[in-house]
């Protein structure tokens, strides 16, 4: 089985993972609502992540801070000065591409965009006669640069508005509540702060369904720790970062650590996780050693220390930061792709399933009377189940046609009332990956189901 995207954005729109965003309005380009079923799955992944990287970890806090903030923060970052891309359009077929992506799809590329100035790319597009990707001429325009932060205003009175942003990550959320979270948690480095929020990029050309939008979900950690130290929390955490999307389901041998080549004038270290999407190796999250720099640049913008006090040395410092960033979005459909699967069964039919984890499949029980007149039990084991997990019910068509639906959402157990329920309080138990089945008394299925859906 080849997969493609194609299967995936097709999947998700018949079966309620993903919709196009607007729909009725003809949508709205790489914008996507998520459905009942993939706003189930994005959650699960959620939750996964926030019980690994803070319920479980030591010294670790939430926060949920403002979309809107003052813009001086983004001065402090350096994004109003330096947050854009170099763009270059094709005057053929009017379509607006990154340099650097169309120096590094280039199948003679031998250079380092990321190391390049503008102007160098330029040159070595030129030299090499590199063609638009879309249209097949090479006719661009000169690399202009394109700030990739949405802005908006506030105020009431038109021409007395300030300029604010949306916010293009969440990380500075989590640097400004640094004292915050260290004074009423009384944290003593190292101390992590997490967030889960909404982020949103002014990106020219988003595409390939959820893997780039202008709108996207993302699930940070910064750790604060003393200098000497961050080099260690660096490799630790790109060990946890890689565990993590291993235990979610993603196969070791579809993955690979990818250094940057060229840092950041703050970072000290860089490195993304990829993973082998069906548009070839991608990244998929990041950690990064930014060194003290967002600290102290917060402090200098704002006048206010961000130093903090050792209680048993009394030594003052500004900690390093060590970020570990990943988008739910992304991350949700690598983990959709990765579960895809095409079985040929005996006879010949074919029967798509999704092998997610069970920990994050969007509902983990289907309930299913055998027949429409069994409705009243199947009806009261389903009230008895969904106090524990998230279910669903159906009882249209016949019972192997619901099993494949179950399948194509991979939801990993369906419970069938039939007759022997009304007999012996008993039900089938069938496995979506295995297929097999088994008979439980209903006052054991929490126990069972339980067991098998843990993270």
């Amino acid at each position: 089985m080849k997969l493609t995207m194609d299967k995936i954005v097709n999947l998700c729109k018949t079966r309620g993972f993903v919709f196009p965003g607007s729909d009725v309005y003809g949508g709205f380009a790489n914008t996507w609502d998520f459905g009942p079923i993939g706003v189930e799955l994005k959650n699960n992944i959620k939750r996964a992540w926030w019980k690994r990287f803070v319920q479980e970890a030591d010294n670790s806090f939430g926060v949920d801070a403002a979309i809107l903030m003052n813009p001086r923060v983004w001065d402090a970052s350096g994004h109003t000065a330096s947050f854009s891309d170099p763009k270059m359009d094709c005057k053929n077929c009017k379509t607006r591409h990154r340099a650097d992506n169309i120096i590094e799809n280039y199948k003679g590329c031998d250079v380092v965009p990321d190391k390049m100035t503008n102007a160098e790319m330029e040159k070595y597009i030129e030299e090499h006669d590199i063609k638009c990707p879309n249209c097949g001429k090479r006719d661009w325009t000169p690399i202009r640069t394109f700030n990739l932060m949405f802005e908006t205003s506030r105020g009431t009175v038109d021409g007395n508005k300030d300029v604010v942003y949306l916010r293009p990550e969440t990380a500075q959320g989590e640097y400004v509540n640094f004292l915050n979270v260290q004074r009423t948690a009384r944290a003593k480095v190292p101390f992590g702060i997490a967030q889960i929020g909404k982020s949103f990029r002014n990106e020219i050309t988003p595409g390939n369904f959820l893997f780039r939008t202008v709108e996207f979900e993302q699930m940070e950690h910064q750790l604060f720790c003393k200098a000497e130290n961050a080099f260690a929390h660096y490799d630790e955490y790109k060990k946890l970062a890689w565990d993590f999307v291993v235990e979610l389901g993603l196969k070791p041998e579809h993955l690979r650590y990818h250094d940057h080549d060229k840092l950041a004038h703050y970072a000290k270290a860089a490195c993304d996780i990829q993973y082998l999407f069906p548009i070839g190796w991608q990244e998929l999250n990041g950690i990064h050693h930014r060194s003290d720099w967002d600290l102290s640049r917060h402090e200098e913008f704002s006048g206010k220390s961000m130093q903090y006090l050792d209680p048993i040395t009394n030594e003052r410092y500004t900690p390093n930061v060590v970020e570990y960033s990943i988008g739910a979005d992304r991350l949700t459909l690598a983990l959709m792709c990765e579960a895809y699967d095409e079985e040929v069964l005996d006879g010949g039919d074919t029967r798509v399933v999704m092998h997610l984890n069970p920990a994050i499949a969007p509902y983990k029980v289907a309930v299913l009377p055998l027949q429409k007149n069994m409705s009243e039990k199947a009806h009261e084991v389903l009230k008895k189940l969904n106090k524990y997990f998230m279910c669903t019910y159906d009882e249209a068509g016949s019972i192997g046609k619901r099993y494949r639906r179950q399948d194509e959402i991979g939801t990993p157990f369906c419970v069938t009332i039939d007759f022997d329920t009304l007999e012996d309080n008993t039900v089938t138990i069938r496995d979506r990956d295995s297929m097999e089945q088994i008979r439980l008394p209903i006052d054991k299925l929490v126990e069972y189901i339980s067991d098998k859906v843990m993270f």
